[in-house]
């Protein structure tokens, strides 16, 4: 609910009182690893920032998922997904296996948002040496089970590290001391 009713000011918020600049930053790492004719899920698209930041690279099969109606409603507006669907990560996701070339998802991985569970789902519905680029601050990487998680995960080979940024800032201008970083994987063919 909380986010149905910040839908409207949530891009001003962000980008520009902010200065978040997470999806763009995601973007760049995911495009170095599939073409632009891939079929892409950004979970937990929000309003669609991270659906403009692939449309400007080309992309034009992303389906954007997530919560709240209200971002959704927003995502929609931006015209750049080929399909909107109201889901919450940690729950199962009403995708076949091995649905998407790639799943992408910013600023979700977080306390109080999507737990480390819901890397699960995304593997089910990544396809066989598929990507998973998500962001994931720093603090809440080592201290809220992720950091166990993705090793688990990696361990009974459901994924494979392909890399990962350096920290950065993605919102330098409201929260210069929080950092993130960018984590990639590819799906294994289990």
């Amino acid at each position: 609910k909380r986010y149905d009713e910040w839908s409207i000011d949530y891009d001003k918020d962000l980008t520009e009182d902010f200065g978040w600049n997470a999806p763009k930053t995601a973007a760049d790492f995911l495009v170095k690893h599939i073409r632009p004719d891939s079929i892409v899920l950004d979970a937990g698209a929000g309003t669609g920032l991270v659906g403009m930041a692939l449309a400007a690279y080309g992309f034009q099969n992303i389906t954007g998922m997530d919560m709240s109606k209200g971002m959704l409603e927003q995502a929609g507006r931006k015209g750049v997904y080929a399909q909107l669907d109201q889901m919450t990560l940690g729950e199962p996701l009403e995708y076949d296996s091995d649905t998407f070339d790639a799943v992408i998802s910013v600023g979700v991985m977080t306390l109080g948002h999507a737990a480390p569970e819901s890397f699960d789902e995304l593997v089910r519905i990544t396809k066989p040496n598929g990507f998973i680029v998500f962001t994931i601050r720093t603090d809440v990487y080592l201290n809220n089970g992720f950091k166990e998680k993705q090793e688990e995960m990696a361990m009974k080979k459901f994924w494979r590290i392909i890399e990962v940024s350096e920290e950065f800032q993605p919102l330098p201008v409201g929260e210069p001391d929080v950092k993130h970083q960018v984590w990639v994987y590819q799906v294994l063919d289990y």
